[in-house]
């Protein structure tokens, strides 16, 4: 999320482009079009965001930016030409890096949490002497909140230190308990 995201449609053909499209699988999606013949391009259902990459006559990629999870699903672009129409398909999934806090409650001791991220992150405790518990939330938008706490305990240890995994990050934090 909130990066560029470019969708290839190869176009290896020796006859000339006659007409591409792209469409995203859904009702009332977006459908981007070029058509040679008039030199003219059409859009139905885009927002500015998405976009030709190129010049959809030398390369019909599909430009998304910045990409929001809105955006995830397949796309399929078609080219015809004078040897007949072809498709090419494309799954765009959208991952989103967590926040991450690690905080100290006196009930639940230290607390880490990895907040709206998606796919949920995994959190890990560096030399916990106390057993964790583990609280997931799942959001209507399809990201994960997921918070991690090791709970009181008789921890000897001066500082707790979390460690989050997730495909677009990994962090590791520490505070004094």
């Amino acid at each position: 999320a909130g990066h560029e995201a470019v969708l290839s449609c190869p176009y290896i053909f020796k006859e000339s482009l006659l007409m591409v499209t792209w469409k995203k699988k859904c009702s009332s999606c977006c459908v981007l079009a070029y058509r040679s013949d008039h030199n003219e391009t059409g859009k139905i259902n885009c927002s500015e965001r998405i976009m030709w990459k190129y010049s959809p006559y030398s390369d019909p990629a599909l430009r998304i930016y910045p990409v929001k999870l809105g955006d995830e699903g397949n796309y399929s672009c078609e080219i015809m030409n004078s040897e007949g129409n072809f498709y090419f398909s494309s799954s765009l999934t959208v991952i989103v890096p967590p926040r991450v806090t690690l905080t100290y409650d006196e009930g639940r001791g230290a607390v880490c949490q990895a907040s709206v991220g998606k796919p949920a992150a995994d959190i890990s405790w560096i030399l916990a002497s106390n057993p964790s518990t583990e609280e997931e939330i799942h959001h209507p938008n399809g990201t994960v909140t997921r918070v991690s706490y090791t709970g009181r305990g008789n921890s000897t240890l001066p500082t707790a230190t979390c460690l989050v995994t997730h495909p677009a990050t990994n962090q590791t934090l520490s505070i004094d308990l």
